[in-house]
């Protein structure tokens, strides 16, 4: 049996939590919430959606205000490890977390075994005297990582102890790329806009819907948004909104380029799958700024998508053979 906690910060933790899920045979509980909670159930896992996460605050694609977030996230893991010590109460067996660093403490005062999911170590939202603070919440995060039996990391690294690198987790389809063009009627050069589980991407899409407008005379080609659960967009001749969907992989895989917010899961299946991409990091974001960065993005690229657009059109990468899931897969059947 495991009980698995998904962050339902975003989307990403779920797509990659599906993409193990589906090679472990064992008996699989998810708690979770929001979006995330809807993408796990509809691919047909039991989920708890229990958690309801702060939410960033983003204007013009900049985070606002991030040392009170950081309080509201203290916050918000106080009273996920009230939620999580109730429900691990009543179940036994193995915890899988995925960025859900209260389950694991709970898990750990329990004496239970423990699995963490991760690609961050430690956080760098602030600076100067809050800064202290963040430091001391790192330090805690230091030990219940060393605590855990191990911890996975969906990246190339050299492994150390109880940590384990496992590669890119990402969800696979067994569909050709031509019959997924046909599926989603992909008829001219598709470029897909996605912003993940949140309203944080807004400000991306209404640039990247400014920029292929001006790119009409000089591209044949189409713009396909995936707005998510909880970006509303009217309807527009300039674009299709597919809304919420949950194989974005695919589509990411059968379009021409994808243009994104710098969340990992994301950028992993453009990696993979060999699409080209183009991704925005949310300023002031450490983690989505590191993350852009390591394929050559940063921030103030929105304000030349157009250059981009053209640029990465059409120009498919190779191909990346991803295993992480099944390694993943392997190392949690092998602990529960």
């Amino acid at each position: 049996m495991i009980t698995f906690f998904t962050s339902p910060i975003g989307l990403g933790h779920a797509t990659r939590d599906i993409a193990i899920a589906l090679r472990l045979k064992n008996d699989i509980t998810f708690v979770s919430g929001e979006g995330a909670a809807s993408m796990l159930a509809r691919n047909g896992f039991n989920v708890l959606d229990v958690y309801k996460p702060e939410k960033f605050v983003v204007e013009s694609g900049q985070l606002q205000h991030s040392f009170k977030w950081l309080m509201d996230y203290y916050s918000y893991y106080k009273k996920c490890k009230v939620i999580a010590k109730a429900i691990l109460g009543n179940r036994d067996g193995l915890i899988v977390s995925d960025e859900d660093f209260a389950s694991i403490a709970i898990g750990e005062e329990m004496g239970r075994r423990r699995v963490l999911i991760t690609d961050v170590t430690e956080t760098h939202f602030t600076s100067g005297l809050a800064s202290i603070i963040e430091k001391k919440m790192n330090k805690s995060m230091h030990k219940m990582m060393q605590a855990c039996d191990c911890v996975i990391i969906p990246d190339i690294g050299d492994d150390n102890s109880n940590i384990h690198h496992v590669g890119p987790i990402v969800r696979q389809t067994n569909i050709g790329r031509d019959a997924l063009r046909r599926r989603f009627g992909f008829a001219k050069k598709t470029l897909v806009a996605s912003v993940g589980g949140t309203d944080a991407g807004e400000y991306l899409i209404d640039k990247t819907i400014e920029a292929h407008q001006k790119l009409q005379d000089r591209l044949d080609s189409e713009l396909v948004v995936v707005s998510g659960p909880s970006l509303k967009l009217p309807d527009s001749p300039d674009y299709r909104n597919l809304g919420f969907v949950d194989n974005l992989h695919e589509l990411v895989y059968a379009a021409d380029l994808v243009i994104s917010l710098a969340g990992r899961s994301t950028m992993d299946e453009s990696i993979t799958s060999g699409t080209p991409g183009i991704f925005i990091p949310i300023k002031g974001h450490f983690e989505q700024e590191e993350g852009a960065a390591r394929l050559g993005y940063k921030y103030e690229d929105i304000f030349r998508l157009e250059t981009l657009i053209e640029e990465k059109m059409g120009h498919r990468n190779r191909a990346v053979d991803a295993s992480g899931a099944e390694s993943a897969a392997k190392i949690i059947s092998s602990l529960s």
